[in-house]
């Protein structure tokens, strides 16, 4: 039997970002791919990313975390995920611990703090973009990524050339689109995706620019598909938008499930992500969600 078997889960969204939190806190276990692709599969804990908490690694941090596609992979962030564990790790009657501080919680991709900033409103510290070729990482060396070039050319959409690259602790590439609701994601997506040029796969985002402060964007997840909202998409779309010049520093991304604010601010650097949260329910892993899993 899994030792997940009988283990408590919230179902959450951000912005209809479908997140499932489990809480290992306590508990040596570590998520397997084949585990997190078997509680995918349930409609109850149905995910576009598994945020699993872990003690905390680093000192001063309030947990590790996880982060689980659809198809088992890992991601190194999750910005609406990472703003529903804060609700959890804060609200949640069992999962909650008293703090007298913002959390400040930590992924393999680096720390993560996090402000609430009303009930349900928080506001994650995504930290620096990462901009150099090797550390979004792209196959083939670009002393600039504002615009780079890939193989694939799609006789249905022969504009989709010249996208941006950025890492925001998972990698990145932006397409400047006229009509960001124009394209069939599903057709789309997993060819770029799963372009040679991108080493470790991509998120891949269709951005239409609408104003200085407004950005309109869909976005297809490396391991998940199309989602309702990226956080980590929207993050990294601003930030490839103000370097081309095409938006400033600070805009509203609207995504399909609704808009977050996203600021690349300038004294140090950092991009911040601030939107909703929503508890949908809770339930139990079935022990028969494992009865096949090695």
């Amino acid at each position: 039997m899994s030792a997940l078997s009988n283990s408590r889960f919230l179902k959450m969204n951000g912005l209809g970002n479908e997140i499932t939190v489990l809480d290992l806190r306590g508990s040596l276990h570590r998520v397997s791919a084949a585990e997190a692709r078997a509680i995918a599969a349930d409609p109850r804990s149905r995910f576009d990313q598994l945020m699993v908490l872990h003690d905390p690694v680093t000192p001063g941090t309030d947990a590790y975390m996880r982060i689980y596609n659809t198809d088992g992979s890992e991601s190194g962030a999750c910005g609406n995920g990472t703003r529903c564990v804060a609700w959890a790790m804060t609200a949640d009657p069992i999962m909650s611990r008293p703090v007298d501080h913002d959390l400040v919680l930590e992924t393999k991709a680096g720390l993560l703090p996090v402000e609430r900033v009303s009930d349900r409103v928080f506001t994650v510290d995504m930290g620096p973009p990462r901009l150099a070729w090797n550390e979004i990482p792209l196959r083939d060396p670009y002393p600039d990524t504002r615009t780079i070039a890939l193989d694939t050319r799609l006789p249905d959409a022969p504009e989709l050339q010249g996208p941006s690259a950025v890492s925001m602790g998972n990698p990145h590439v932006i397409f400047w689109v006229g009509n960001a609701e124009g394209y069939d994601l599903a057709a789309i997506g997993p060819v770029f995706e799963h372009d040679p040029a991108l080493p470790e796969r991509a998120n891949t985002s269709f951005a239409q620019i609408t104003g200085p402060e407004h950005i309109v964007l869909r976005v297809w997840e490396r391991g998940a598909g199309a989602t309702r909202a990226c956080g980590s998409a929207a993050c990294a779309t601003l930030v490839a938008a103000a370097r081309k010049g095409l938006t400033g520093r600070k805009a509203v991304v609207a995504l399909p499930g609704g808009d977050l604010v996203i600021e690349w601010r300038e004294s140090d650097d950092h991009v911040l992500m601030t939107g909703p949260t929503e508890l949908e329910h809770e339930g139990t892993l079935s022990p028969a969600l494992f009865s096949e899993v090695a």
